[in-house]
């Protein structure tokens, strides 16, 4: 068997850089199930996942995973600088999506023509939406008493469950 000499290296073909992937996105999902915001008082920032940058072969990043918030019904959100209302959860299962992931940027395919078949030159991604928000949550109570004065509403209170009003002559 005879060896066969090192071949040259040089480039062979044209460009082949792909896309950069885009970036995860917020969502708000209303969810019947959670009563309350407790978990957004110990983490007050949420991001998306970052995508992926272009790879050789016309391969495509992959997209970054977006962050999926569960809400309360009837939270509402407000922006800090505005002071507008951006959105309202109001049913269970409902998305919204509060800040849009950036895109990703262009790779050097994109670039190339009939004259420049060997593009140097690419596009960076543009970055995502931010925002401040307030979370405002409404209450609404699933039951109500309603009475003259002295007639037995805090009594009844206390027989039929834990809770223990103050109970005045």
């Amino acid at each position: 068997m005879r060896e066969l000499p090192p071949r040259e290296i040089r480039a062979v073909g044209g460009p082949n850089g792909g896309d950069g992937g885009r970036g995860g996105d917020i969502v708000l999902l209303g969810d019947d199930n959670t009563n309350n915001l407790i978990d957004f008082k110990y983490r007050q920032h949420w991001k998306g996942e970052r995508g992926e940058h272009g790879q050789g072969k016309d391969c495509t990043g992959r997209e970054g995973k977006s962050a999926i918030l569960k809400m309360p019904l009837g939270t509402i959100f407000i922006n800090e600088e505005t002071g507008q209302t951006v959105a309202e959860i109001t049913e269970d299962g409902q998305q919204v999506v509060l800040c849009k992931g950036g895109n990703g940027g262009w790779g050097n395919t994109r670039f190339k023509t009939s004259t420049n078949r060997a593009p140097r030159k690419s596009n960076p991604g543009q970055p995502g939406e931010r925002g401040v928000f307030r979370l405002v949550l409404k209450s609404i109570a699933d039951v109500g008493l309603v009475g003259f004065p002295n007639a037995g509403k805090s009594t009844l209170t206390n027989a039929i469950t834990a809770a223990r009003p103050r109970v005045a002559a």
